[in-house]
């Protein structure tokens, strides 16, 4: 019993600290791509949220599902720190690559979100997710 318990905390004691640094990489590519998301959109979500603005709410919201699906996959297939940065790279340009393209073809975009318009924002989620995981599964391979 002491034995499994020993091997159990070496176990814990050698992989937490791995476990943690892929975890805060993984995270910290999330809010980065989030905040160039912000940044490239051609709406104000957070101001639109606070004006109880449902279609921004949905694309912000969706973004962040959208954004934290590949990374996942990259998160779960990668060993070392520098794979998940190179890989959790390519996703989050891929995600914003995403956005950027739908943008260009929905050019009424930044009038639909304003203007609370629900199905323009749960199409561009649609869209944003289905992209995350064809990404997810390129990830993965």
């Amino acid at each position: 019993m002491l034995e499994t318990l020993a091997l159990l905390w070496e176990t814990l004691t050698s992989g937490l600290p791995i476990l943690l640094l892929h975890f805060f990489i993984t995270l910290a590519l999330l809010v980065l791509g989030i905040v160039i998301y912000a940044l490239i959109t051609p709406f104000r979500e957070r101001e639109l949220i606070k004006q109880s603005n449902a279609a921004a709410g949905l694309t912000l919201g969706g973004a962040w599902i959208a954004l934290a699906i590949p990374l996942a996959a990259t998160l779960a297939t990668s060993g070392v720190w520098l794979d998940i940065v190179l890989w959790g790279s390519v996703a989050v340009l891929m995600q914003l690559l995403t956005f950027g393209v739908f943008t260009l073809l929905f050019r009424d975009l930044r009038t639909a979100i304003e203007s609370g318009n629900v199905a323009a924002a749960a199409l561009l989620v649609g869209v944003q997710v289905a992209v995350a995981l064809l990404n997810a599964g390129a990830m993965v391979g």
